[in-house]
């Protein structure tokens, strides 16, 4: 019921809009980005999450498996593909779903860092990280190799009122404990919030910055690659299309989009080999899957649904750290 209910509010929010890749609806040129300055590859761990959100952009939940766990073996062949094909990426992301629902997923950190990549995790920080094999597999990570490792808590409000309005009663407390078990550890953490309640920037960052110096955390509330702030994904509500006009008019380059920075591996359920998507929002759309390898992935990306222009052009939002 979900997805048919987004689906409604998308075609009647922007009815007319986002059908031609190449043109938008009243005939002007799409705004199209190519892969310019490749830094980070994500890896879809698979959709499964320990707990279901109010308005998660992926649909995780303990019910969805419609992306399945992605293998060490096969994050392995796409590390091949980037030093065959010269990328020049920084950094592998991982996210979910809850990335520490799938059982490899130490194995997959472990194999990225000693390729020499820095890694970001995507965690709740909950239960699937905190069992003992987890953690014990982490601190063998972070023995070898340090702040090389980042994981990006989700904290979606500072207060645990906001932030249980998204992922339910006690979850502010679960997450907290396993950012506390981080920080005793040693670990470089970072966090990702939401900015639905009606706060400006500025009173966000300060209501962060609060409760990291309460609870000791070393993360920097005013440094957004720290404390990521995002837009809601609201797809009922009626956006602009992004011509090629637009960014003369907006005053940014294509190259600040995240699709020119970065893709996404994931394996569909039912499917054989792992596919590369453009963008890590937008996993179901058949438009913006571009292949198996990545050398079919290097080709520009058209600006044809509405998180491009709400989130990553009018939102500036970016998933890397």
């Amino acid at each position: 019921m979900k997805d048919l209910d987004l689906d409604r509010g998308l075609e009647e929010a922007n009815t007319g809009k986002f059908a031609d890749p190449n043109r938008t609806a009243d005939g002007a040129e799409r705004a199209q980005v190519a892969l310019s300055d490749p830094q980070t590859l994500w890896f879809n761990t698979g959709t499964l999450c320990n707990i279901t959100c109010r308005n998660c952009y992926i649909d995780s939940s303990p019910e969805n498996d419609a992306l399945v766990h992605i293998t060490a073996d096969e994050v392995e062949t796409y590390l091949d593909q980037l030093e065959e094909r010269s990328w020049g990426v920084r950094e592998i992301g991982f996210t979910g779903g809850e990335p520490f629902m799938n059982p490899e997923m130490i194995e997959m950190t472990r194999r990225s860092l000693e390729r020499g990549y820095e890694v970001l995790i995507l965690t709740n920080a909950m239960r699937p990280m905190m069992r003992p094999q987890m953690q014990k597999g982490l601190e063998m990570l972070r023995d070898r190799f340090g702040d090389k490792l980042t994981l990006r808590v989700s904290l979606d409000h500072w207060s645990p009122e906001h932030h249980e309005e998204e992922r339910g009663a006690g979850s502010f407390d679960r997450t907290i404990e396993g950012m506390e078990w981080l920080r005793d550890g040693g670990f470089r953490m970072a966090v990702a919030g939401r900015t639905v309640w009606g706060e400006s920037e500025a009173e966000a960052r300060d209501g962060y910055a609060r409760l990291f110096a309460a609870k000791d955390f070393a993360i920097d509330a005013q440094d957004p690659a720290m404390t990521v702030l995002f837009p809601e994904m609201d797809m009922s509500v009626e956006v602009p299309e992004i011509t090629t006009a637009c960014w003369d008019i907006l005053g940014k380059s294509p190259s600040s989009v995240m699709c020119a920075s970065s893709r996404m591996v994931v394996k569909r359920r039912g499917a054989e080999q792992p596919s590369v998507l453009a963008c890590t929002l937008l996993a179901y759309d058949p438009e913006f899957e571009l292949g198996e390898t990545l050398a079919e992935a290097e080709g520009a990306v058209a600006l044809n649904h509405p998180h491009c222009a709400k989130f990553c052009v009018l939102g500036g939002a970016n998933c890397s750290a």
